[in-house]
C-alpha cells in the first residue's frame, strides 16, 4: 500500500491552525492488530504505522518518498471559506447586531 502525503485539517475544538501548516507523511497499517490473551491489550508487530513524518512543503515530502523508494499518494487539502471575518468579543454587544444579545 502506498504511503499517504497530506496536509492535516485544523482541530475542530480549537480556533488555531498550529498543526495544520505542515505536510504529513503517514505509513499505512500493514498487519492486523491482535488481542493479547493474558492482558487483553491490542498489539501489532508493525512499527511503521506509528511513524508520522512532518515536512515544510509538499515537494520535500514527495522527494523523501522517492529517495526511500516508497510509493505515495498525495491528498490535496480542501480550501477554507474565505468570507469568514474575524470578530472580537466586544462585537457580540454591538448595536448593529442581527439579533439582540440574550443569555
Amino acid at each position: 500500500m502506498p504511503v499517504r502525503i497530506y496536509k492535516p485539517a485544523r482541530n475542530a475544538m480549537q480556533s488555531g491552525t498550529a498543526r495544520s501548516r505542515e505536510w504529513v507523511l503517514d505509513f499505512p497499517a500493514s498487519d492486523a492488530r491482535e488481542i493479547d490473551p493474558l492482558m487483553g491489550w491490542t498489539s501489532s508487530d508493525d512499527t511503521q504505522s506509528q511513524i508520522r513524518l512532518r515536512f515544510q512543503t509538499r515537494e520535500q515530502a514527495e522527494d523523501y518518498a522517492r529517495e526511500m523508494g516508497l510509493e505515495f499518494e498525495v491528498v490535496e487539502p480542501q480550501s477554507r471559506a474565505t468570507n469568514i471575518r474575524p470578530r472580537g468579543y466586544g462585537e457580540n454587544f454591538a448595536p448593529d447586531r442581527r439579533a439582540p444579545w440574550t443569555h
